[in-house]
């Protein structure tokens, strides 16, 4: 008896209209891109030469599309290889406004799906291999609140991922904020460095004062600051991978009697422990804007008075939580719980809180900086990066990096350093000027390097 193979049902496609229905969706768009379809056939839209070219592998992708218009679907579509992009990704990024702009009749969706037809319903993915559709690259999206134990669970999903795979492409302090660049021309090594010193510096920390970091990553800060400036550090997150990094860059540098690291969540600090000095770097995201007046209450209760915070974090340029296509994408593929205000309300609910705000320093341009190292070292990387992630995985990254830095560089986001004082009776034990922070311990401007 013989034995047939199965053989997937494939698109009848004449791609052929399809690119001329392309050419008449785009007749106004005033980007510039290409598109190749799966038989290698190409359309330019726009008014001049593509800045990059999506190649479409999967036709099905154009079916869904027609009749579910969705720029997450597209998202997706990337992260599992139904599409590619070559050319400037960044270039790519900046034309989304565009892109989302975009709106297909009734009547054009129809058209498109006459021209995409199947023998059959599955999905088949023109480069020769199977690949089902999937519905969403992560878990159901966390919502309904910032409990702690859904707080435990977004930030197991972000920063769990692996140790090793951000060691590919953060620097050798594994530092996963904003650096801090002198210099455009520093490296990334140096302008994290120059960030850990500034932080040091604006809080004036002093030898024999105890430093509070709370979500301190895989301990950096802490124990530049110990190293340094000789003060005692405590940090907390909620990452079980970072808390046992951090326990082994302290016992690896010997720091075990100065600087200590818990899985502690902040609603959770003891109150009769007093800190002199407080950080808080890129964490407050994580939040929630209903419970800021939360967050900042808990700093206060365990700051000394007159005791000086630093919260570095994202903002937003408007006001409230908002439901775009950019926030959903962050919540549904990279942070479930984060979410964005605007630094005036922050400085508000600080205020609000028992804070005197004593200085605000905006580092847009130096975090799209940032994210640009990042995703260079990502893709130089990226062979060993798939030893530990997926290839999907390693693609939300690399969208997710480049797309922050187009948001900075657009002046979409923003990101601010605010230092404020615990507010008591009497004037602030701040210097008058801001001098100190740019002399080096012997009194000389700061240059370049920090030894």
């Amino acid at each position: 008896m013989s034995t047939t193979l199965f053989t997937p049902p494939q698109p009848v496609i004449d791609s052929h209209q399809v690119k001329k229905l392309f050419e008449r969706f785009f007749s106004g768009y005033t980007g510039s891109l290409g598109i190749r379809f799966w038989d290698g056939q190409v359309v330019s839209l726009g008014r001049e030469s593509p800045v990059a070219t999506v190649v479409i592998h999967a036709a099905a992708l154009l079916r869904n599309l027609a009749w579910r218009p969705d720029v997450l679907r597209l998202a997706e579509a990337y992260f599992y290889e139904e599409i590619d992009v070559e050319g400037d990704l960044y270039g790519l990024l900046t034309q989304k406004t565009h892109l989302q702009s975009l709106t297909l009749s009734m009547r054009d969706r129809l058209a498109m799906l006459s021209v995409i037809t199947f023998l059959g319903n599955r999905s088949w993915l023109a480069k020769g291999k199977g690949l089902s559709v999937r519905t969403s690259a992560t878990p159901t999206r966390i919502s309904g609140g910032h409990s702690k134990a859904l707080n435990r669970h977004a930030i197991a999903f972000h920063y769990d991922v692996s140790n090793d795979f951000y060691r590919l492409w953060l620097d050798e302090q594994m530092v996963y904020s904003c650096a801090y660049f002198i210099n455009p021309n520093e490296s990334l090594e140096q302008a994290q460095r120059n960030k850990l010193d500034h932080i040091c510096r604006k809080l004036r920390l002093k030898a024999g004062e105890r430093l509070l970091d709370i979500g301190c990553g895989w301990g950096a800060l802490i124990c530049w600051a110990a190293q340094q400036y000789g003060v005692t550090a405590h940090g907390i997150t909620l990452s079980q991978a970072q808390f046992e990094f951090a326990k082994r860059k302290i016992r690896d540098l010997n720091l075990e009697n100065q600087v200590t690291v818990e899985l502690r969540d902040y609603r959770d600090l003891p109150k009769d422990i007093l800190y002199d000095k407080v950080s808080s770097i890129g964490m407050f995201e994580h939040v929630g804007i209903k419970n800021l007046p939360v967050y900042f209450r808990a700093v206060s209760n365990v700051l000394k008075p007159n005791g000086l915070f630093l919260n570095h974090g994202i903002t937003d340029n408007e006001t409230g939580r908002r439901n775009t296509v950019g926030t959903e994408f962050i919540q549904r593929y990279v942070f479930p719980d984060g979410e964005l205000d605007s630094v005036s309300n922050v400085q508000r609910e600080m205020e609000l809180n028992g804070f005197e705000i004593a200085d605000v320093e905006g580092l847009r341009p130096h975090y799209a900086m940032t994210l640009r190292h990042w995703v260079r070292r990502l893709e130089a990387n990226r062979v060993e990066a798939l030893t530990h992630v997926s290839e999907a995985k390693y693609r939300v990254w690399r969208l997710y990096m480049a797309a922050c830095a187009v948001q900075f560089e657009t002046g979409a986001i923003g990101v601010y350093q605010i230092l404020a004082s615990k507010r008591c009776e009497g004037l602030s034990t701040l210097p008058l000027t801001r001098a100190d922070i740019y002399q080096s311990k012997h009194g000389l401007p700061i240059q370049t390097e920090i030894t």
